[in-house]
């Protein structure tokens, strides 16, 4: 991302790989690091599919782990 900080608002959620693309379950709206402990207690099979939101960018789960 960007920038942000741990109360940044985000939007948390998991693109699945179904048929025709899949589609964008969200699992959460709140602050950054409220989102980073949901998407840490998911399986890893959900986490590859994990995203994170802001109001100007997005970022893939595992991408914000490596940094």
């Amino acid at each position: 991302m960007r920038s942000t900080f741990g109360e940044a608002s985000v939007r948390l959620y998991h693109l699945d790989d179904g048929i025709e693309g899949g589609s964008a379950n969200t699992l959460f709206y709140g602050s950054l690091s409220e989102a980073m402990v949901i998407a840490s207690q998911q399986s890893e099979a959900v986490q590859e599919g994990l995203f994170l939101a802001t109001d100007n960018d997005v970022v893939a789960y595992l991408d914000m782990v490596e940094e």
